[in-house]
């Protein structure tokens, strides 16, 4: 059975060519060339045709791409996962904390790709696992997966649009006083850390959005804020940075200022993904539940 991931669509105009339609199906030169030198196919009407064939109106034209398998060095494992969506296209899963969401040198192991992969061959899915939106190791909260690489650039490219809605809650130290604030605040390397991330000047530009959800709230005589926040922007750190710079680190986040005696993660879970699914067009959106131990904190 052919397993390749295929795209089907109708020509709409008489004498356009075949490569200008397929460029308006969003596939880029680096698929097309992939396409047509590793073992894919370009059909219309159900025969091989180049990309200079002239179409008609009512043609159908398939696109079959490459083969993928898994990337070389990811290693395979089985385990849950939260599945929240899933179709052709796409898989939407909640990650739990202190979980990578790649696999790293020291961690090849244990991550949300080497279970995404583990997924696939138990599905039958033949494709390499490409992640769309990336948590931290602490973070909690909804990732979006493509199943395919062209899936994966068509999803890029809504995020280089901001048409990729990421919102977050977050327990922070102190009283944030504004009700709604935008933060602005470009975001570079630290000169001290490879790791730390900091405001500077000749940094990324940075755009998060905060919105109070509770305040007034205090353990053990400590006060801390429920927040809600969406990204604009997808700097490493981002949040953790932003919310930090105006004197609010998130609880648990001792790299940035913050505190573990009440959690030993960062207070930060991502409750809200939405987007356009990449080959309807359709408006999707997906919500999470902050968990628990966040819960019992602005609970308390």
């Amino acid at each position: 059975m052919d397993t390749r991931f295929k795209l089907q669509f109708t020509a709409n105009k008489n004498g356009q060519l075949l490569r200008d339609a397929i460029s308006h199906q969003g596939i880029s030169k680096r698929g097309l060339t992939s396409i047509k030198y590793n073992g894919g196919n370009i059909l219309v009407n159900g025969i091989e045709k180049t990309v200079r064939h002239v179409l008609n109106e009512g043609d159908e034209i398939t696109i079959i791409f490459p083969p993928e398998e898994t990337s070389d060095g990811l290693i395979v494992e089985h385990g849950h996962l939260s599945v929240v969506y899933e179709d052709d296209a796409l898989l939407i899963i909640e990650k739990p904390p202190f979980m990578n969401t790649i696999p790293s040198r020291e961690h090849p192991t244990g991550s949300v790709a080497n279970l995404v992969s583990g997924y696939f061959l138990q599905k039958g899915i033949h494709s390499t696992v490409h992640i769309v939106t990336r948590l931290d190791h602490n973070t909690s909260g909804l990732v979006c997966i493509a199943k395919h690489s062209h899936i994966h650039h068509l999803m890029g490219l809504q995020q280089k649009r901001g048409q990729i809605n990421k919102q977050y809650e977050a327990i922070v130290h102190g009283t944030v006083e504004l009700d709604e604030q935008q933060i602005i605040a470009p975001i570079g390397r630290s000169e001290t850390s490879i790791i730390e991330r900091v405001v500077r000047s000749d940094g990324q530009y940075s755009h998060t959005d905060a919105k109070v959800v509770k305040r007034g709230f205090s353990i053990d005589g400590e006060p801390l804020t429920h927040v809600r926040l969406k990204l604009h922007t997808g700097r490493t750190h981002q949040i953790r940075v932003h919310m930090a710079h105006i004197g609010h680190p998130l609880v648990g986040d001792d790299l940035y200022g913050g505190s573990k005696r009440l959690l030993n993660r960062q207070a930060l879970h991502c409750v809200f993904l939405e987007m356009l699914h990449p080959l309807t067009n359709e408006t999707l959106a997906f919500s999470s539940e902050i968990l628990e131990p966040m819960k019992k904190l602005i609970n308390n």
